[in-house]
C-alpha cells in the first residue's frame, strides 16, 4: 500500500526507466496517422514515431486522455488505499486532458464521498520533459515526506520559470499545423530557412528565422544562453540521435558547461513540428501569471 501516487500523461516524454525509478504512473495519449490508430509508449517508441512521421502522407492527430481513463485510474488508487494523488498535466490550453482530469476527480468524489483520498492537479503550461523531469522531483519530494501543498507550490513556481526553444529542419508538418504560415514554410524549405520557436506558458512564438543547418544550431543554443538563468541546468531534446553529439558539443562550447541531460521528443511535440526537430529546455526568469 502506498500513501501517495504521482500521475502524468505520455506527453511528458519521460523515458520508461526514469518513470519506473521514480514510481510515476503514465496515462498514454492516442495518436492517429494515415488512418491507423496507435497508443503512445505502447505501439511505438519516440524514435519509431519520428520514422513513421517521415514516411507518412497525412497529418498526425492526437487524442486527449479521457475522463473515463482518469476515473478508472482514480478508482484504482482508491482501492489500493492511496491517500494523495498528484496529477501533473500537459499544457491545459493545448489539450483537454487537464480538464478531463478535473472532471474525473469531481466524479470520483461524487461517487465515493466517503473516500479520504485527495487529488491535486497541476497544469505544467508546457510540453515534454519540461514537466516530465518535474514529475520525478515531485515524487522524490513526496517520498521524503514533504506535504502535498509544498510540492504543488514548488511545481507552480518551477513551471513559471521553465522554457522550451525548438527548431524544425523540415517544415512539412509544421506548415500544416499552422505554427508557421504555408507561404513562409514553403519558402523556408526552398531556401533552407529554419524557424526558432519558443514554447512558453502554452504559447508558441517564432523568435528568429535562420538560414542553414549549422546556423540554426548556434541560434537555438544562443537563445538558450541569452534567456536562461546563468549557471542553471539545461537539457537538449532531439528526434534523431544523430543530432545528440552535435548539439551537446556546441552547447557546451557556447554556454560553457555541458547539458544536464539529453532526451527524445515524443509525439505531442512532433505532431506539430515534424520528425526533424530539436529543442532545449532551460530555466528563465520567473514569469507572473
Amino acid at each position: 500500500m502506498r500513501s501517495f501516487a504521482v500521475l502524468t500523461d505520455s506527453a511528458c516524454d519521460l523515458p520508461p526507466e526514469m518513470a519506473e525509478k521514480h514510481h510515476i504512473d503514465i496515462l498514454n495519449l492516442k495518436i492517429a496517422l494515415d488512418g491507423v490508430g496507435y497508443t503512445e509508449r505502447v505501439d511505438f517508441t519516440p524514435e519509431e514515431f519520428a520514422e513513421m512521421l517521415r514516411h507518412s502522407s497525412g497529418m498526425p492527430t492526437t487524442s486527449q486522455v479521457t475522463q473515463f481513463e482518469f476515473f478508472e485510474q482514480f478508482e484504482r488508487y482508491g482501492r489500493e488505499g492511496v491517500e494523495e494523488v498528484l496529477y501533473i498535466s500537459i499544457n491545459a490550453t493545448g489539450s483537454a486532458t487537464n480538464a478531463n482530469a478535473h472532471a474525473a476527480a469531481a466524479q470520483f468524489h461524487e461517487e465515493y464521498p466517503d473516500s479520504p483520498m485527495k487529488i491535486s492537479i497541476v497544469d505544467s503550461h508546457s510540453y515534454s520533459v519540461t514537466y516530465g523531469l518535474e514529475c520525478c522531483r515531485a515524487s522524490d519530494m513526496l517520498a521524503e515526506g514533504r506535504p502535498m501543498d509544498e510540492v504543488v507550490d514548488y511545481l507552480n513556481d518551477r513551471f513559471a520559470r521553465l522554457e522550451l526553444v525548438i527548431t524544425a529542419y523540415n517544415l512539412r508538418i509544421i506548415r500544416k499545423s499552422g505554427r508557421v504560415s504555408a507561404a513562409a514554410a514553403i519558402a523556408g524549405d526552398l531556401l533552407g530557412i529554419h524557424p526558432v520557436i519558443t514554447l512558453i506558458d502554452g504559447e508558441s512564438h517564432v523568435v528568429r528565422k535562420v538560414r542553414g543547418d549549422k546556423m540554426v544550431v548556434s541560434a537555438v543554443i544562443n537563445h538558450c544562453k541569452n534567456h536562461m538563468v546563468p549557471g542553471t541546468a539545461y537539457y537538449v531534446g532531439v528526434t534523431n540521435t544523430k543530432y545528440f553529439d552535435e548539439y551537446a558539443r556546441a552547447a557546451e562550447e557556447i554556454i560553457g558547461y555541458p547539458p544536464a541531460g539529453l532526451f527524445h521528443l515524443g509525439s505531442a511535440v512532433c505532431s506539430n513540428t515534424g520528425p526533424e526537430c530539436e529543442a532545449m529546455l532551460y530555466e528563465g526568469a520567473k514569469r507572473e501569471r
